[in-house]
């Protein structure tokens, strides 16, 4: 019954100091974050800070698209097409046809240069389809 007894006292004292050893750690380490500055991260959390460049981007280039005037091209086919192609009203349309016919030539609309170049490319084609010279064109805008 001895042998027990100190066993259990053994036991006793192991567990006793095994608390005692945690409780001094654990006051170990909030002393030491308390003495860190506020900002400062721990040393297995420090490092350098990198902020990503935000990538400088350039806007694309715009290009306007004009509809050339011509004697032979019906007015009515030049409104049809500025609503077909460049999804104008009819109203619209009509004002842009004026001043194709008035000054030689109106502004269609303004564009990336692949999306201006397949829009004369379609007006071209579409003028040539139905037998009509109807030019379209397009520069680059300043």
């Amino acid at each position: 019954m001895a042998a027990t007894y100190n066993s259990l006292l053994l036991s006793a004292v192991i567990a006793s100091s095994m608390s005692s050893f945690c409780a001094i750690s654990n006051l170990q380490h909030a002393e030491a974050s308390a003495a860190r500055e506020p900002d400062e991260a721990p040393e297995h959390e420090q490092g350098v800070a990198v902020q990503e460049a935000e990538p400088e981007l350039k806007k694309p280039p715009q290009y306007r698209v004009y509809l050339l005037n011509d004697d032979y091209t019906p007015m009515v086919f030049v409104v049809h097409v500025l609503e077909a192609f460049f999804g104008m009203t009819r109203e619209l349309a009509t004002r842009v046809m004026l001043n194709v016919h008035t000054h030689g030539r109106g502004v269609c609309g303004v564009f990336t240069r692949d999306i201006a170049e397949s829009k004369v490319n379609q007006v071209n084609a579409f003028a040539r389809a139905h037998q009509h010279p109807l030019l379209c064109d397009m520069e680059e805008s300043a």
